[in-house]
């Protein structure tokens, strides 16, 4: 079933050359004033909207569109209404950006920009679909805050599933900010051990002079300052999980001891003599290359044999694209709730920005990113800017104009279509709602080569 469209316009005319050039992609509706509009999308929730302002009683002021956007707002604060207004309504058009309205093109109507912004504003549309019916199915926690539906975190996921009903160490692998202790941590609350604590220690964070006593503890007297007698960290995790978060920066000394512990399940405190039994598992992580470290002499090879017992792979988020989009989405319905921001959205250049950026800092900088956004941005969308993602590419980029843009995107999108269908013209005109000679005619204004034979 094709998605619905509805077309508000008072013009019959250019309701039905919309409805000609767009009813073999969509189910379109059509409204000529507001009761009709606000009733069709009562009736048929529509998610996206093509608006025009200048509607009866009053088709020379924007006051009716205008007023028939926040209506259909108020229904579905979450549907795509895209404004089509004339020239001289670009100020009112604005106007309607700022209300709410996803995006507008000016009049006369180009089909080509049309077909495309319809595309994008029906990918924005599904993505947040996706992400509620995902929150759904999975309970609102899928694996503690883990989300992801890209084929590279389905096996992450089904890692975590084997791994958490035996009591094997485990080492995660992955680049900082890829969530690595929340990997952890699900790993641990779907364990026999979920009940028992949950011990984390970021061993990169403590002095060289203090990580001993940190994991092993000391006896009152140890050593200058030890007034009392402390457990460390090891010991209390007995029951439970120790997670042991850049591990590749504990010392050699302490690698020899931490080593006797996986292999007795033994400790003794710093100043003692007692051997104490510790049950507990460890699971270890980091980001470093410890097989070059054990070339190097920093890491003991048999401490890493001990702990990759069972090897998970954290994917960085540039090899996700799948759900770079997705988890956006998530950070944004997350923050605009706490910050009492409800219905939030993405402008579309903050999508596109989004997309494009490499993400070197992985979730906990797209996470950051939405995060300021949210408190600093606006009330209705937040957008490339307000994501501090405009400066970022034009430190890697140089500035391009609009009709640059939109070619860039225009090649993008008919190049994606060639290798969707391997060539064939037929099929990946149709897959952008296109002829095949209006994709001829934008493959040779696009520059866009046939380098391999073209099956028709």
């Amino acid at each position: 079933m094709n998605p619905k469209l509805l077309i508000v316009d008072d013009d019959d005319e250019i309701r039905t050359q919309m409805k000609w050039a767009l009813t073999k992609d969509y189910e379109v509706l059509q409204a000529e004033d507001r009761a009709t509009a606000v009733g069709q999308f009562r009736s048929h929730l529509p998610m996206v909207v093509l608006l025009d302002l200048g509607l009866p009683p009053n088709p020379a002021l924007p006051d009716e569109g205008l007023a028939i956007l926040s209506e259909l707002l108020a229904i579905n604060p979450l549907a795509k209404i895209v404004i089509v207004s004339g020239q001289g309504e670009k100020n009112n058009a604005l106007r309607a950006i700022g209300a709410g309205a996803y995006d507008f093109l000016g009049k006369p109507v180009d089909m080509i920009d049309l077909k495309l912004l319809l595309k994008r504003c029906f990918y924005t549309a599904q993505l947040e679909r996706e992400y509620r019916e995902m929150q759904q199915r999975l309970g609102g926690d899928a694996f503690d805050g883990i989300l992801g539906t890209s084929p590279l975190m389905q096996s992450v996921f089904e890692s975590i599933r084997r791994v958490a009903t035996v009591d094997a160490p485990v080492l995660i692998l992955g680049e900082s900010g890829t969530g690595k202790e929340m990997t952890a941590r699900s790993i641990h609350n779907r364990s026999a051990r979920k009940d028992g604590p949950f011990v984390a220690i970021n061993c990169s964070a403590i002095p060289e002079s203090l990580i001993e006593s940190e994991l092993f503890g000391h006896e009152k007297g140890a050593f200058t300052g030890a007034h009392v007698q402390r457990k460390g960290r090891i010991e209390n995790s007995s029951g439970g999980t120790l997670f042991l978060d850049e591990i590749g920066e504990i010392p050699l000394p302490i690698q020899v001891k931490l080593l006797r512990f996986l292999q007795e399940r033994c400790i003794e405190r710093v100043g003692g003599r007692q051997e104490i039994p510790v049950d507990t598992r460890v699971i270890a992580a980091t980001h470093a290359d410890l097989k070059k470290g054990m070339a190097d002499g920093t890491f003991r090879e048999d401490l890493f044999y001990r702990l990759a017992v069972v090897q998970i792979n954290l994917p960085a988020l540039r090899h996700r694209e799948d759900d770079i989009a997705l988890l956006a989405q998530s950070f944004l319905f997350q923050f605009s709730k706490e910050s009492g921001k409800s219905g939030l959205s993405f402008a579309p250049d903050a999508l596109r920005a989004i997309q494009r950026h490499d993400w070197p800092g992985n979730v906990r900088e797209l996470q950051n990113r939405v995060r300021r956004a949210v408190i600093m941005g606006g009330e209705k969308r937040l957008s490339a800017q307000d994501l501090e993602l405009t400066a970022a590419s034009a430190s890697s980029r140089p500035s391009i104009a609009l009709k640059e843009a939109r070619e860039t995107l225009e090649r993008d999108l008919i190049q994606q279509a060639l290798r969707k269908h391997g060539g064939k013209i037929s099929a990946a005109a149709n897959d952008l709602g296109i002829s095949r000679p209006t994709f001829y005619e934008l493959m040779e204004k696009l520059g866009i080569q046939k380098t391999e034979p073209v099956r028709e």
